[in-house]
C-alpha cells in the first residue's frame, strides 16, 4: 500500500497568492470574495471562517466612518454596484467610491499593523504559518 501524501499548506499558499493584504487592491480583491468564504464556510471550511472573522475584526478595528461602514456593506457584503448603494444611502456613486476607497485605505492599515505585529499575515499577500 501506498501512502497518500497531503498539503497541509496548499490553501495558505493559494491565499498569499491572491490577496495582498497590504495594498488596497488587495483587501478589495479579499472584500470583493466575501460572499466566496461565507459559502466556504457553510461547508465546514475552517479557514473561510478565520478569513471572516479577521475581515470583521478589520472593520471593527479601522475607525470606519458610518457612511464608510455602509458602502463597505453595501458594495462587497451586499454584492451591489456603487451606484446602487449610492440609491441606498442617498448619495452619488463617486462619494460611494470616495467612501470605499478610504475605508479599504484604513483596513490595509490594520492588516499592516498585523504582520506587523506577527498577528498572522505579513506584508506582500503572504500569512504567517
Amino acid at each position: 500500500m501506498g501512502s497518500v501524501k497531503v498539503d497541509l499548506h496548499r490553501k495558505d499558499r493559494e491565499f498569499d497568492a491572491s490577496y495582498a493584504l497590504d495594498n488596497a487592491d488587495g483587501v478589495k480583491l479579499l472584500l470583493a470574495d466575501y460572499q466566496k468564504f461565507v459559502s466556504r464556510k457553510r461547508c465546514g471550511d475552517y479557514a473561510a471562517a478565520e478569513v471572516l472573522i479577521d475581515i470583521h475584526t478589520a472593520l471593527d478595528c479601522a475607525g470606519l466612518t458610518d457612511r464608510q461602514r455602509q458602502a463597505i456593506e453595501l458594495v462587497y457584503f451586499g454584492e451591489l454596484t456603487q451606484a446602487e448603494a449610492g440609491e441606498r444611502m442617498g448619495i452619488a456613486r463617486d462619494v460611494v467610491s470616495r467612501h470605499t476607497d478610504a475605508a479599504t485605505d484604513k483596513l490595509v492599515a490594520i492588516y499592516y499593523y498585523w504582520a506587523g505585529h506577527g498577528e498572522g499575515y505579513t506584508t506582500g499577500g503572504r500569512i504567517n504559518g
